[in-house]
């Protein structure tokens, strides 16, 4: 599971990207970011999966990390979009 494991979280710029382009194509803003980020019901069924299975917590963070970075990157991307005068709304 390693490299493997590993390749999964090496580029969320490429995944972020990937979701800015489905923005561009018309895709809704909310939808997209709700889709990269983690729900709170599966992340409360995670943490309950550590309290069982403590070895298990290492990978939860890292997939939670990957994800929050994931959804930086595409709201910075999304920001740039935005006209100064969206940005103050």
């Amino acid at each position: 599971m390693g490299a493997a494991f590993d390749h999964q979280f090496a580029e969320p710029q490429h995944e972020a990207a990937f979701f800015y382009g489905l923005f561009l194509r018309g895709h809704p803003l909310q939808k997209l970011r709700e889709d990269i980020d983690v729900p709170p019901q599966v992340l409360e069924r995670w943490k309950r999966q550590t309290l069982r299975e403590p070895w298990a917590q290492p990978t939860l963070e890292r997939v939670l990390s990957y994800r929050k970075h994931v959804l930086a990157i595409f709201d910075s991307l999304i920001f740039q979009e935005m006209s100064p005068t969206e940005r103050l709304q």
